[in-house]
């Protein structure tokens, strides 16, 4: 399809063949899923792997968030364009003067998808399910603000009426928080807050089990604007628009195929091919190829992500800090991101990315491979000598894999350390980190709201996303229990910066960048918004059935 010279010399000559072959078939006469999904309505998008489950009391990543926010709505929606709660389930809201009680009003027109009513009593029972211990939901912090919520999830009380929400009518909906959240509209349309349908997980088994078949075509009863149609495992998740759905009408999409393609460079050849509207990445080796022959096709924009590695704190020899801010000043970030990630990322020496929503920690380390040395051998380790064998852990990526190759060739040449490297697919992956099966692991964090909070809360002990082992007695004070009573944004982003100060001393994750969003989207793809949380509203896309193809060969 490409006809640049210059793409072909970047291919080489190896993959010319195969290159030509791609081409060869994308611009035949017959027709490709961008041609045929043009006419039909049939948006194919690149969901980076296959998702581990659709519970989303359960799941925990971006793959699972894509699907989830085409089944599921909450009460509020973000405008893709501003980031600003928009009206969803709620129609409108009501916030007290103490900006502790807030009041929605939800839509008599709002349905499941197998045509019951939507009601308020849906999002208390999913409430209470979120927050059942024995389901391990590792985002139920994201309800704690709500009174007493917290306390429950903890068995510290038994009583689900004493949590601060409540079903005043079908319609109303009043939620009290233990203190005012600036950010709590924010965190209503992750998908860990979205109600789910009583009646079909009942069905299937008990309200706490994990893994059983409620989450299956054919079962899933949802109330956002598609309908879960087709589940084949490592090829494909297919939904369709929902007839039930309270705004169908703006609805402009059939359905949405979304492919589980691990391998990105696969991913951009299938882009070429004409199989997919939009990528969940783009290889790096790519990127400043299409930047210079095909910039119509590249859609980046900055992204409100941290790209990181954890390090699992139980292990005796990680289990010295010293050894962990060794190994963050070994890294030459600025390196790294020139030669190797070549996005546009920014180096990372604090967790949060700076000027998020005008917060902006202090920095916690640079690159001194001197003073890295000497905390080494302080530790009992000279020249790496006695390090044990270290395994560092990632997803199956090509990126991810040429990042850990870089940083290994650092770590072994100024700190004489050996480090093997393992991946594993997504599944594998998740279920290793989850249960501490790990020594070193690479990770990603993208912000579920526009507020530090988001990055920092998932650090407090015990905390869902935290599997690091590492806990702070002082951070969490700051987190859970000063900041939120701060009486003004200046002094809870000045306790935030406390906190984080503490995260970065004891160094039980390792920042490596900031993320820049960079996928490629075809040109017949109408509707995205770029914004720093890479957030879309599958409503507000459409596809140009007349599009002529030949724009982009």
């Amino acid at each position: 399809m490409f006809k640049d010279k210059s793409l072909r010399r970047q291919l080489g000559p190896l993959s010319l063949l195969l290159a030509l072959l791609i081409s060869t078939a994308g611009c035949g006469s017959g027709e490709n899923n961008v041609t045929a999904g043009n006419k039909n309505g049939i948006l194919h998008w690149g969901n980076g792997t296959d998702p581990q489950e659709l519970d989303p009391h359960i799941v925990t990543g971006i793959p699972e968030h894509h699907i989830l926010t085409a089944l599921l709505e909450g009460l509020v929606a973000k405008d893709p364009k501003t980031l600003e709660p928009i009206a969803a389930v709620a129609k409108e809201w009501h916030i007290s003067e103490d900006r502790k009680i807030y009041t929605f009003k939800l839509r008599h027109n709002a349905l499941w998808s197998n045509g019951d009513s939507l009601t308020a009593h849906d999002f208390v029972w999913s409430w209470w399910r979120a927050l059942q211990p024995k389901l391990g939901n590792q985002y139920a912090y994201m309800l704690f603000p709500i009174a007493n919520s917290e306390a429950y999830a903890k068995g510290e009380i038994g009583d689900f009426s004493q949590v601060g929400v409540k079903a005043l009518d079908d319609y109303t909906l009043k939620i009290t928080l233990t203190h005012p959240t600036p950010y709590f509209l924010q965190l209503l349309d992750h998908y860990s807050m979205f109600p789910l349908h009583r009646a079909t997980i009942e069905k299937f088994g008990k309200a706490h089990e994990r893994g059983t078949l409620w989450t299956r075509p054919g079962n899933f009863v949802g109330n956002g604007p598609f309908l879960l149609k087709e589940w084949r495992l490592f090829q494909s998740i297919d939904v369709t628009k929902n007839p039930y759905y309270w705004d169908v009408e703006n609805v402009a999409l059939n359905g949405i195929k979304f492919h589980p393609i691990e391998n990105v460079t696969t991913e951009e050849r299938m882009f070429r091919l004409g199989q997919l509207h939009k990528t969940s990445s783009i290889p790096i080796d790519k990127l400043q190829v299409y930047k210079n022959n095909k910039p119509n096709l590249l859609y980046a924009h900055p992204y409100l992500g941290s790209y990181f590695y954890r390090f699992n704190t139980k292990l005796p020899h990680l289990s010295d800090k010293r050894v962990r801010k060794a190994l963050a000043m070994s890294i030459d970030r600025k390196q790294l991101t020139k030669r190797v990630t070549k996005g546009g990322e920014s180096p990372a020496s604090t967790f949060t990315p700076p000027g998020t929503l005008g917060y902006t920690a202090k920095s916690g380390f640079s690159f001194d491979p001197a003073k890295a040395r000497d905390l080494m051998a302080r530790a009992g380790y000279p020249n790496g000598e006695g390090f044990p064998m270290t395994e560092l852990l990632y997803n199956t990526s090509e990126g991810h894999r040429k990042i850990a190759v870089a940083i290994q060739q650092m770590w072994k040449v100024h700190l004489g350390v050996n480090i093997t490297l393992s991946n594993q697919d997504w599944k594998v992956y998740l279920d290793s980190v989850n249960n501490g099966n790990y020594a070193i692991a690479r990770a990603g964090w993208i912000g579920d709201y526009v507020d530090p909070n988001t990055f920092l809360d998932m650090w407090v002990s015990e905390g869902g996303n935290n599997r690091t082992g590492w806990s702070s007695a002082q951070y969490d004070d700051l987190i859970i229990k000063q900041a939120p009573i701060s009486s003004n944004k200046a002094e809870r982003y000045r306790i935030m910066a406390k906190a984080e100060a503490i995260l970065l001393e004891d160094m039980p994750i390792l920042p490596i960048y900031i993320y820049n969003s960079k996928s490629l989207v075809h040109p017949s793809l109408k509707g995205l918004q770029p914004n720093i949380l890479d957030y879309v509203l599958y409503k507000k896309l459409s596809l140009d059935p007349l599009f002529d193809r030949e724009k982009v060969d």
